[in-house]
C-alpha cells in the first residue's frame, strides 16, 4: 500500500528493484571483466575497477536522497539554468579536457574524472519537456521545431567537436519523444532515408550506387513525364542523394580519425579490417560471447575474460564477460530487465498529468532504450564499436551517476503526479 505523505511510500518500487538490481549485476560483472586468477583478488580491492565501482554506487546513494527530499517543480523550474550550465562544461571540456580514446570529452581532477557529455543528456531532455510544455508551443508550427533543433543541434555541435559520435547518438534520439506530441512525422522518414543511404553507401560500390540512382531517376522521370512540372523535384532529390553519397565518403576518408573509419568498416566492409589489429576488440568479443554456449561458464571461469583478451571489457564490452560466463540464459536475464524497465518507465510516463512529466519521461526511456540496444549490438558486430556504456553496468562514476539522477528525478515527479493539474 502507498502512502503519499512518507518519502519513499508512493515510489515505483519495480523500478527501484530492477534498478538496483542492474548495478549489483553489473557490480559483479566489473570484478569479472578484471579478475586475475593468480593474484587471488578480492572484489572489494580498491586497485580494481570493482572496488571503485562500490565506492562510485555508495555515492549514487547521496543523489538519490537528494532527489527525493527535494520539490519536485524544482527540476522543470530550473532546467534552462541547469542546461545551460552543461553546455558551459561541454565549452569548456574542448579547452581544459583530457583526451581519453581519442575524444576530449573528461575533466579530470587527480584521480577523479568526470564526463559533461552524460549530465548534459538529461539536462537536454529537461529543456525540451519544459519548452514542449510551455503555453502556445505547437510542434506542428515550424517556428516551434526549429527551436527544439537548435536545443537539440547545441551540445550535439560541441560533443561532435570533441568527437564523441555516440554521445551525439543518444542526443539525436531525443528527437523520438517529440512524435508523441504531434511532430511531423517526415522528419522521421528523412532520419531513416538517410540512415539507409548512409549503409548503403559502405555496402554497395560507388559506381553501382550511381547507376542505381541514375536508373531510379529515369524511371521517375518517366512517370513524370507528362507533369514536367514534377520532373524538377526528381532532379533535386537525385542531385541530393549523389551528394549525400559523395559527403559521406568524402567525411569516411578525410573528416573523421583513422580509428572512427576502421570502426565503420569493422561491421560494413571487415575485409578492410586487420582482424589483428583494427577488428581485435569486436572479433574477440564475438568470441566470449558465443563461447558462453547456453548456461555459461560459470563466474570468474571465462577464458577470454580472464585473460584479458577483450580491451575495455569493464566499460564498452561488459557484455561479452556476461555472455560468455553466463550464457544465452544470462543474457536473456539482463535482457528482460532493461526489457521491463524501459516499458515501466513509457508506462510512467504515459499516466503523467503534466506535459513536462510525459515528454522527460519519454526522454528518460529513449535514452535508456539507445544506450541498452547500442551498447548489445556493438560487442556483437551489429553496430560500430562508438564508446556507449550499458546503463547502470558498466564501470564508471559519470555513467552511473547521471543514469541514476536522471531515473530518480523521474521517480520523484511520478510520486506527485496526483498533486499535479491535467495539461496537455
Amino acid at each position: 500500500m502507498r502512502k503519499e505523505g512518507s518519502l519513499f511510500g508512493s515510489i515505483d518500487w519495480l523500478i527501484v528493484i530492477i534498478y538496483f538490481t542492474l548495478v549489483v549485476l553489473g557490480w559483479f560483472n566489473i570484478f569479472a571483466s578484471v579478475y586475475d586468477p593468480v593474484a587471488n583478488q578480492s572484489i572489494l580491492d580498491m586497485n580494481l575497477n570493482s572496488g571503485r565501482q562500490l565506492v562510485f554506487i555508495g555515492v549514487a546513494l547521496v543523489p538519490i536522497l537528494v532527489i527525493l527530499l527535494l520539490d519536485f517543480r524544482i527540476y522543470e523550474s530550473f532546467a534552462p539554468l541547469f542546461y545551460g550550465f552543461m553546455i558551459l562544461l561541454l565549452a569548456g571540456v574542448l579547452v581544459f579536457g583530457r583526451e581519453v580514446n581519442g575524444a576530449k570529452a573528461w575533466f579530470e581532477i587527480g584521480a577523479f574524472r568526470f564526463q559533461p557529455a552524460e549530465f548534459t543528456k538529461m539536462a537536454t531532455a529537461m529543456l525540451l519537456a519544459r519548452y514542449v510544455s510551455s503555453t502556445g508551443v505547437k510542434l506542428t508550427d515550424f517556428s516551434s521545431q526549429l527551436k527544439v533543433f537548435l536545443i537539440l543541434g547545441l551540445p550535439i555541435g560541441l560533443i561532435m567537436l570533441q568527437p564523441d559520435f555516440g554521445s551525439v547518438i543518444i542526443f539525436a534520439s531525443l528527437i523520438i519523444p517529440m512524435y508523441r506530441e504531434g511532430f511531423p512525422s517526415i522528419y522521421l522518414i528523412l532520419g531513416l532515408t538517410i540512415g539507409v543511404l548512409f549503409v548503403l553507401t559502405l555496402l554497395v560500390p560507388q559506381n553501382y550506387l550511381f547507376i542505381g540512382i541514375g536508373a531510379v531517376t529515369l524511371i521517375a522521370a518517366i512517370m513524370q513525364w507528362k507533369k514536367p512540372k514534377r520532373l524538377i523535384p526528381v532532379a533535386l532529390i537525385a542531385i541530393g542523394i549523389t551528394c549525400f553519397v559523395l559527403a559521406t565518403d568524402f567525411i569516411l576518408n578525410e573528416v573523421i580519425y583513422e580509428y572512427q573509419k576502421k570502426r565503420v568498416e569493422a561491421i560494413f566492409r571487415p575485409e578492410l579490417v586487420d582482424p589483428q589489429a583494427e577488428g581485435w576488440n569486436l572479433e574477440q568479443s564475438k568470441i566470449a560471447i558465443g563461447s558462453g554456449g547456453f548456461a555459461g561458464k560459470g563466474f570468474l571461469e571465462g577464458t577470454q575474460t580472464k585473460f584479458g583478451y577483450v580491451p575495455e571489457q569493464s566499460t564498452d564490452f561488459i557484455f561479452s564477460t556476461l555472455a560468455e560466463e553466463h550464457g544465452w540464459i544470462g543474457s536473456l536475464v539482463l535482457v528482460t530487465l532493461f526489457i521491463a524497465l524501459i516499458l515501466r518507465v513509457i508506462f510512467i510516463a504515459e499516466r503523467q498529468k503534466s506535459k513536462f512529466a510525459r515528454v522527460y519521461g519519454y526522454s528518460v526511456a529513449s535514452i535508456l532504450f539507445f544506450h541498452f540496444s547500442i551498447n548489445i549490438a556493438m560487442t556483437i558486430g551489429l553496430f560500430p564499436v562508438v564508446g556507449i556504456p550499458l546503463p547502470f553496468f558498466s564501470y564508471g562514476g559519470s555513467s552511473l551517476w547521471s543514469f541514476t539522477i536522471m531515473l530518480f528525478i523521474l521517480l520523484k515527479i511520478d510520486m506527485h503526479r496526483s498533486q499535479v493539474l491535467m495539461r496537455f
